[in-house]
């Protein structure tokens, strides 16, 4: 008798893009773009204490840029979770978050960072995912 082992496959249901764009000489705005599968959805940036992990972006000082303001979303979902006997906000398809940067220098420079993110679908969530992103910014 021949018995093969069973591998658990990893879930990947969202994907992430990055970009950036020069709006000026010393601006510049970084998109982060997640495009989640059919019946999945990631959570907003702004979900209340006791509810789903929230989108989050951690972007470490650097000398070349500084950020200005937050991290911003469009309009998320909002609705009614029994699991979390809350209202949560959250995105399907597809969502681009945006963060726009003051240039400290003229030349090219590379945004670094981190984002953490959970996803659900109707019947589970996955454990949140933190996932490093290196974003060029060219002249």
């Amino acid at each position: 008798m021949i018995s093969a082992g069973a591998f658990a496959q990893i879930e990947t249901p969202v994907k992430w893009a990055y970009g950036a764009k020069r709006i000026s000489t010393t601006e510049a705005v970084i998109f982060l773009r997640a495009t989640i599968d059919d019946g999945w959805h990631i959570y907003s940036l702004n979900v209340k204490d006791g509810g789903p992990i929230k989108t989050s972006f951690t972007f470490p000082a650097s000398k070349d840029y500084t950020l200005v303001g937050k991290t911003v979303e469009p309009a998320p979902i909002s609705k009614y979770e029994p699991s979390f006997k809350m209202d949560v906000s959250y995105f399907e398809k597809t969502v681009t978050f945006q963060q726009k940067i003051k240039l400290k220098t003229a030349g090219a420079t590379v945004v670094k960072g981190s984002l953490e993110y959970m996803t659900c679908n109707d019947h589970k969530c996955l454990p949140p995912d933190d996932v490093d992103f290196s974003i060029p910014v060219g002249k």
